[in-house]
């Protein structure tokens, strides 16, 4: 029992600094709090190209799809991705018996 105690009480006494780069940060404070850190890991581009509110950013490649889907526009022609649950329901309703894109896919040249 006394085992027991010890060790739920002892994490209590020493505070381990334990910090993960990762997570949901807030898109329009990236300059003052992430920018710096986000470079030294090797991002490229600034926090401008990721979010800016007076000009065109990535923020803008972000659409909804489906129901509360996010999807992705990678491309300047309108490639699009997305998860697959996602698009399930759009594609089936695009396909037909002549183009069953849900089997054969579709390739857009």
């Amino acid at each position: 029992m006394k085992k027991s105690f010890l060790l739920l009480i002892i994490p209590l006494f020493f505070r381990l600094s334990l910090f993960a780069g990762e997570g949901m940060w807030i898109p329009m404070l990236l300059q003052q709090l992430n920018e710096k850190e986000m470079q030294e890991m090797g991002l490229n581009i600034t926090a401008d190209d990721i979010y800016s509110i007076n000009h065109s950013s990535l923020k803008d490649a972000i659409v909804l799809f489906g129901r509360g889907c996010t999807a992705e526009i990678i491309s300047d022609q309108g490639l699009l991705l997305t998860n697959h649950h996602c698009g399930f329901g759009s594609i089936q309703r695009h396909s037909s018996i002549e183009h069953d894109y849900l089997t054969d896919g579709f390739w857009a040249m």
